[in-house]
């Protein structure tokens, strides 16, 4: 078998959804450090520490090869929308918020409102920027976790138009 070393996660472990969805790339990843059907069966049964070790590992190559590919995130609330865009240096930043709480952005309804009524003195627009911490990767999985969703980016273009002009 293969020798991992016990590190300490980057990321977070992947779901057992996950795991099932990445069937394939997990007996590849296995297999690549010369672990067997066999050995692994072996290696679940015991449920020691190595098991841990490889599933983080795993995990933690997985998350990475994603936030390698992630430039657009968005989180979207009732009352506000946050947008950001990576490049190799920064972050890009566009909040949209309301305080009226009749207004939902999270339906169509809330949404078709926001579009009709972006000049509205009820709705704010910020435009920021920000140099990454020591590890973009790392920033970005932390955007993932306070609810961002990782998007091919039209509504961050189509504000960010909007700003320009």
């Amino acid at each position: 078998m293969g020798f991992f070393l016990l590190l300490i996660m980057k990321y977070s472990r992947l779901t057992k959804d996950q795991f099932v969805e990445l069937h394939t790339e997990f007996i590849e990843f296995l297999s690549s450090n010369s672990i067997t059907h066999e050995d692994w069966k072996i290696l679940k049964q015991n449920n020691d520490d190595k098991t841990e070790g490889i599933l983080d590992l795993f995990s933690d190559i997985v998350w990475k090869k994603v936030l390698e590919k992630t430039n657009f995130l968005e989180n979207i609330s009732k009352n506000h929308i946050y947008l950001f865009s990576f490049d190799k240096s920064q972050m890009r930043f566009i909040a949209i918020y309301t305080e009226l709480s009749e207004i939902d952005f999270t339906t169509t309804q809330g949404f078709s409102w926001l579009r009709d009524n972006l000049l509205d003195d009820n709705v704010k627009i910020y435009n920021s920027s920000k140099d990454y911490s020591e590890d973009k990767l790392v920033d970005k999985f932390d955007l993932i976790l306070k609810g961002g969703l990782i998007t091919k980016g039209e509504l961050f273009n189509y504000f960010n138009e909007l700003i320009i002009h």
